[in-house]
């Protein structure tokens, strides 16, 4: 029977991060003291601030649409506020913010971008380790 997956997916590598943490997860299950460093998830609640601020969104009506590409423009002029006042970079402009589902999911969406079929990739250590599998699916 034919898979309907493709043969670049069948032939991806289990993500070591993932498999890290199904480890982490199965030996706190049998009472083990665990602390993961796999998926990088605080080990804390999300502020009660910003918990209510989303749901005042919700209540209000906000954003049931699909957002900007580069995400809402009060958001990323919030970033780059939080980062020229609290991490010192002068010159931080919403102009230059990309807000998105996460920087591994960007990452993959610059190689799909960039990288041709052959190409030779440099990637230089210490690296996140999904990004070997991410330019063999880009086809580099």
């Amino acid at each position: 029977m034919n898979s309907i997956l493709s043969e670049r997916i069948i032939n991806m590598e289990e993500s070591a991060t993932l498999a890290m943490a199904k480890k982490a997860r199965e030996l706190k299950s049998q009472g083990i003291d665990i602390i993961s460093l796999s998926l990088g998830e605080p080990d804390f609640k999300t502020p009660m601030h910003i918990q209510q601020a989303a749901k005042d969104a919700i209540d209000e009506g906000k954003y049931f649409s699909y957002p900007p590409v580069a995400g809402y423009q009060d958001l990323r002029e919030a970033i780059a506020k939080k980062l020229r006042e609290e991490n010192d970079i002068a010159d931080a402009k919403a102009e230059n913010v990309v807000v998105s589902t996460g920087a591994k999911h960007s990452i993959a969406n610059v190689f799909m971008c960039i990288v041709n079929e052959g190409d030779e990739v440099v990637i230089f250590s210490p690296y996140w380790v999904s990004y070997a599998e991410i330019i063999k699916l880009a086809g580099g």
